[in-house]
């Protein structure tokens, strides 16, 4: 019952009288609360932990209870209030088409990015396959379609402390997203150099968004895109929860904390110090912080996104910045055989682009009150092996698949099953991998096949020296590009 009322949006987006009855006495009234399925996150696993849950009735009961007054008490956002928001690292993969979908939806957007991501091309000599058009012209753009105004402001996070929080002190943002860091776990792995420019840019932009939060004295709602890599891949004995895990410490003592970190390159030891971050300010400081769990990122387009060329979004191809699906179709409708790391045998979770901006609303409309717990979610729509996603790009574009050395220190095999239930319950109806689906990408890619660089397909990031020479077979002038 309580999964079909969320899924007719009645607990998020509508004050429906008799709804809104029903999960009143649901919250107040153990014995029908109790008839409820537990969030993933509460729910007890294996008969060690058998009675976490009916222990923490009350709690879950008492949880219930505010988030239906809040939502007695608050005008719905899909139909009323609109938001004012903050898109830290709008010019991005992720970012832009979210700071596009939220200006669509009624949001006020002001994107914030010092075009690091345009810098790192230049510097690895490989452009995105899509010719993406300045922020200034993007904004543009997006006014002559929409008639909604997205405001651009140039500014390092990491760097420009006292800018930013002027501009929130100016802006007083209801929500701050989060995306402005260097996100490719290769290139954090690349050198000495991209190591510590990425604990320096990731770890010292989440810290000053924390501190300009309190010192601009805005109680903005922080959403932080993270990633599914935190956790680790198949280190939690089964099901990974959303956050938190019910554990049994010395002594027989229950307890949930935040799931141990695992990461796998310093890019996630990033995301993880991160999630540090935020524990402890939302702790000391009362900051109201939720943090999305992101699988790998699929897809190119959005319904924003295709409304003009102008504000196409950027696709990366290349061994450092390309997500493994949009390599492959990438790869698929140039006639280049696929590159599978290893086995193939890592199974991953997935996203599309398009949902990435609907999870991001929802979080947005859906914020931690006052004194809660950093809120998490796991932002995927599902997970598949490697091999397997291969195999559907291969079969419907007729290459081989070619399996590499694997550049990256990981297991060969893993197992991963991951719990999205919030999500779901707040009404998402995720996007699943689908060959139909795949053609937008492909046409994408044979629009610009002209401007993609062969040299850039195979991977040039290694995670240590074993692997870096394990590799040393693979020849960039081995790779040609089929001819139409």
């Amino acid at each position: 019952l309580r999964t079909w009322l969320l899924r007719q949006n009645t607990f998020i987006f509508g004050p429906r009288s008799i709804t809104m009855k029903v999960l009143f006495i649901t919250a107040f009234l153990p014995f029908l609360a109790s008839s409820f399925t537990a969030p993933t996150a509460f729910t007890s696993r294996g008969n060690a932990v058998s009675n976490v849950f009916s222990e923490r009735q009350n709690v879950l009961t008492a949880a219930r209870a505010s988030a239906i007054v809040r939502a007695m008490s608050e005008e719905p956002s899909a139909e009323g209030e609109k938001k004012k928001v903050i898109v830290l690292g709008g010019d991005g993969f992720c970012g832009w088409p979210t700071s596009l979908y939220l200006s669509d939806q009624g949001h006020d957007v002001v994107i914030v990015d010092n075009l690091s991501r345009r810098n790192i091309d230049n510097e690895l000599g490989c452009n995105s396959l899509t010719p993406i058009a300045t922020p200034e012209v993007r904004c543009e753009a997006w006014k002559e379609v929409s008639g909604k105004e997205i405001k651009f402001v140039n500014l390092d996070v990491a760097k420009e402390y006292d800018l930013l929080v002027q501009l929130i002190k100016e802006e007083k943002p209801d929500s701050i997203v989060h995306f402005a860091e260097q996100r490719a776990a290769p290139y954090s792995m690349k050198n000495s150099k991209t190591k510590r420019y990425t604990i320096d840019n990731n770890v010292s932009g989440a810290n000053n968004l924390c501190c300009a939060v309190i010192d601009s004295d805005v109680d903005a709602h922080i959403v932080h895109l993270g990633t599914m890599g935190v956790y680790g891949y198949g280190t939690s004995g089964g099901e990974i929860p959303e956050g938190y895990i019910d554990v049994i410490l010395p002594g027989g003592r229950e307890a949930n904390i935040l799931h141990p970190a695992y990461p796998g390159s310093v890019y996630h030891a990033t995301k993880c110090l991160d999630a540090l971050l935020w524990q402890f300010y939302q702790k000391n400081d009362g900051l109201r912080i939720t943090d999305l769990h992101q699988g790998i990122v699929w897809g190119t387009n959005t319904p924003q996104t295709i409304k003009d060329e102008r504000l196409v979004n950027r696709f990366d191809y290349d061994g450092d910045y390309g997500t493994v699906l949009n390599r492959f179709l990438m790869q698929g409708a140039m006639g280049v055989p696929l590159t599978v790391y290893g086995t193939g045998g890592q199974t991953r979770a997935f996203i599309h682009i398009t949902d990435t901006a609907r999870c991001i609303e929802i979080a947005i409309n859906n914020p931690p009150a006052s004194g809660e717990r950093v809120e998490i979610f796991n932002q995927i729509a599902e997970t598949r092996r490697v091999r397997d996603v291969a195999a559907l790009v291969a079969e419907q574009t007729g290459v081989d698949v070619n399996l590499l050395p694997n550049p990256r220190q990981e297991a060969a095999e893993n197992e991963l099953d991951v719990s999205n239930e919030k999500f779901c319950n707040l009404g998402l109806e995720p996007i699943t991998l689908d060959t139909g689906l795949f053609d937008e990408v492909t046409e994408v890619v044979k629009k610009y096949k002209s401007r993609c660089d062969p040299q850039k397909i195979l991977p040039a990031s290694f995670w240590n020296k074993k692997r870096a020479e394990e590799c040393a077979s693979l020849s960039e002038s081995k790779v040609e590009i089929k001819s139409d």
